[in-house]
């Protein structure tokens, strides 16, 4: 910066100060040459002041920039399930991890898990990764798990039995996972609850190195990113199974929020599972089936949303009455489900026959109608058998399952708390 006459500032200082010194040795100092040199400086100090504005200004700018940015994950279909990609550790390893809404914890395989299932991907090994850590057992967060069956001062251990009949066995650390963003940069979410299994077995897939839990339980990536974020929300769009070359992504933060023609039912949390009341289902061409507005184990709703569930779970009373509309309005001949799990199922031969299977609508509480297309409501289980994605859940929680949820933007406002739907192109968002 210059002054009008061309005169450097410092320079103009060094001056003003030069003559204070001298006027000071020769007589009383005078005010007038004082004034000069404070003057020069409370210009330059002006100055500096003005710059660390705006360098403050943009530090804010930056760091509200990133508290407002979204992490997004690529998710992918899989066999009967949604598989997110996790980048765990330091440097980041990629695993592909079910993305699931009815679990908690968020693990993976790790070296050198000798009695785990089958992976194709390598497994991930913590002694690599220099942010990884263990936890102890008097750790909060070993607490919050649901069997610890660890002794005090050692590593905090767990045992995990899912519905399905699979089983874990690990232990809990902290570890650093990276997420890309709609602005490019990666974010970097830091120490966040992660197990590494030692043991595993059951029905997961090859392609499955570890599980990403999206309930609203303490140790859930949900619970541990979005309050860093700048709304508690998170969303996910899947792609039909059937097109598994696509994927789609889930969406931390407010760029996750569902918009467009969308409709939202209240949400409520119980035993960190999220629940929804089920009001009655509606066949296209046929009747509606009335829910009853209570179910085992719950006590706010009927029914729990769950992406890594493959079909609907209904009781049985309701479940009898949808299987009659539908065979009111579906002309093809009756088939049977290989696995004995599906109770109605139709022989189809092609597209004409496909057409004849009917829109079937899911109206929740809030007037929030959620019509499903066949390929959400029906799955080919055998060569020309395509059965009615839905089953008894009998004496267990009624559940709304990931085929139902296809092509379907489902956004979790944790703050309302409610869950918002729109038909969408998955592949598309």
């Amino acid at each position: 910066m210059e002054s009008g006459g061309g005169e450097k500032p410092l320079r103009r200082i060094v001056a003003a100060f030069e003559a204070l010194e001298v006027s000071s040795k020769t007589a009383p100092m005078e005010v007038d040459a004082f004034s000069r040199a404070y003057s020069q400086v409370s210009f330059l100090f002006g100055c500096l002041g003005i710059a660390f504005k705006f360098a403050e200004m943009d530090y804010v700018a930056k760091v509200n920039g990133i508290t407002s940015l979204d992490a997004v994950s690529r998710v992918v279909p899989d066999s009967f399930e949604y598989l997110m990609e996790l980048r765990v550790g330091t440097p980041p390893f990629s695993i592909l991890a079910v993305a699931d809404t009815g679990s908690d914890l968020v693990w993976a395989n790790c070296v050198p898990c000798t009695k785990c299932y089958k992976q194709t991907a390598p497994y991930f090994d913590p002694g690599k990764s220099s942010s990884y850590r263990t936890l102890p057992c008097q750790s909060n967060l070993c607490k919050v798990l649901s069997s610890s069956p660890c002794a005090g001062g050692s590593s905090c251990e767990y045992h995990y039995e899912y519905d399905d009949g699979s089983k874990i066995d690990g232990v809990l650390g902290t570890e650093d996972l990276t997420f890309d963003s709609s602005s490019g940069s990666p974010l970097v979410f830091s120490n966040i609850a992660f197990g590494c299994n030692s043991q595993s077995s059951g029905v997961f897939s090859s392609r499955t190195a570890g599980l990403a839990g999206l309930s609203a339980s303490p140790v859930s990536l949900v619970s541990q990113m979005v309050p860093s974020l700048d709304k508690k929300y998170f969303s996910y769009c899947l792609v039909p199974m059937s097109d598994t070359q696509a994927s789609s992504k889930v969406i931390f933060g407010s760029a996750g929020v569902v918009v467009g023609s969308k409709v939202t039912t209240p949400m409520t949390v119980e035993d960190s599972l999220f629940v929804l009341r089920l009001e009655e289902i509606i066949v296209d061409g046929a009747g509606s089936v009335p829910v009853p507005p209570s179910a085992p184990g719950l006590k706010t709703g009927n029914i729990i949303i769950d992406s890594g569930t493959t079909v609907n779970y209904l009781p049985a009373g309701v479940l009898s009455s949808l299987v009659q509309q539908v065979s009111r309005v579906v002309s093809l001949p009756k088939a049977t489900d290989p696995d004995r799990l599906l109770p109605l199922c139709f022989t189809v031969t092609g597209e004409p026959d496909r057409q004849k299977l009917p829109f079937i609508t899911f109206k929740f509480a809030g007037e929030a109608s959620v019509r499903l297309s066949p390929t959400s409501m029906f799955m080919q289980e055998a060569h020309q058998v395509v059965c009615l994605a839905v089953t008894d859940s009998g004496s267990d929680t009624p559940i709304f399952g990931n085929v139902a949820q296809q092509n379907l933007h489902v956004g979790y406002d944790l703050d309302i708390p409610a869950v918002s739907f729109a038909s969408a192109d998955c592949t598309k968002l």
